[in-house]
């Protein structure tokens, strides 16, 4: 198994897992407009679930760190399995309202504030666990703690943007806004249960026997088998627009399946960046870098997309306060375990 050891090279790649987790999003603006997430997000998974094996065949076979994933595979027991899983069928059902969310409010607003929310979250949760564990989080937690703080002021600026942006376009701003914090709430907790999976020797926190790359496997499956249920029900019971059929998907272009494909093929390779590092940076630095994403979204949904091309006077002014934030809060998280 490939793994980092080096604390430098360790926040290169999750800034790395940052950008992937802030762009995945890109592809479901890239599908046709009659394209609705329901549908995007059957593909989506497929996309998640064939990233995880490439990586479980590539990184997690090669290299002299640990066995191989085959050889981790037949060592693997229940409760670790149990524990990755658990952690795809949360975050799938995080990230599928988070979905929902964009498409009811937009990448800038419902990045910065689910994104934000599972953010903070997810680092006090990790801290707990590794902690808890008898190891160290990090090195200053006092740093930690501010950026946690400058992050949710900037969580708050979001909010405030959206509601003026809302009310100028008279849209539905509490849909969008509650689907993104229940969306938020999901998320964070995925990371530290599926750190439970892991073998504690490799990461700090891990009590299970997998290595990283056979639990993104098992996450992978958790995701698929979370996905069927919920996403079902989303194509009955739609946020927006009439009920939909497996008819309906069945009926969409190379484009509209491939957008979704890579999508979750660009989610997942965040992922394993992430897991990569999460040895050498700790599960608590690693989440909060990886996890930044909201940084990333804002700048596509700003620049790239121009949700707010229409914001009434003062808007920009509030969300060039929120980026700033965001840098600030996340270079201050960095700091807190070098």
């Amino acid at each position: 198994m490939v793994f980092i050891q080096d604390y430098t090279l360790a926040i290169i790649f999750c800034v790395f897992a940052m950008i992937c987790w802030g762009s995945w999003a890109n592809t479901q603006k890239l599908a046709a407009k009659n394209w609705r997430f329901e549908l995007y997000y059957w593909d989506m998974i497929i996309g998640i679930f064939l990233m995880a094996l490439i990586a479980a065949f590539t990184v997690g076979s090669l290299g002299s760190k640990g066995a191989s994933f085959m050889q981790n595979l037949q060592q693997a027991d229940g409760t670790s399995i149990l524990n990755a899983m658990l952690g795809g069928v949360l975050w799938n059902t995080g990230n599928l309202l988070l979905v929902a969310a964009i498409s009811v409010a937009g990448l800038s607003v419902a990045f910065p504030i689910g994104g934000g929310i599972a953010w903070i979250l997810g680092i006090i949760i990790n801290y707990i666990v590794v902690e808890m564990s008898g190891n160290t989080a990090t090195g200053k937690p006092g740093f930690l703690w501010s950026g946690v703080v400058i992050i949710i002021v900037a969580i708050y600026l979001s909010s405030v943007a959206y509601n003026k942006l809302a009310k100028e376009q008279k849209k539905p701003s509490f849909k969008g806004i509650i689907l993104s914090v229940i969306a938020g709430l999901f998320i964070a907790f995925f990371y530290g249960v599926l750190v439970r999976s892991l073998d504690g020797a490799i990461v700090a926190g891990g009590t299970g026997k997998l290595l990283p790359f056979t639990s993104i496997s098992f996450f992978s499956i958790g995701v698929i088998l979370g996905t069927i249920p919920l996403n079902y029900f989303f194509m009955r019971k739609p946020i927006t627009g009439a009920p939909l059929t497996m008819k309906n998907y069945l009926a969409g272009t190379f484009r509209n399946h491939l957008t979704g494909i890579l999508g979750g093929m660009i989610w997942c390779l965040g992922m394993v960046a992430s897991f990569l590092a999460v040895g050498a940076a700790s599960p608590a630095i690693a989440y909060g870098l990886s996890n930044a994403a909201p940084v990333v979204a804002f700048l596509w949904g700003i620049f790239v997309w121009k949700e707010f091309s229409q914001a009434p006077k003062g808007t920009n002014r509030i969300l060039t306060i929120m980026f700033i934030l965001y840098l600030i809060g996340l270079a201050i998280i960095t700091y807190s375990n070098a």
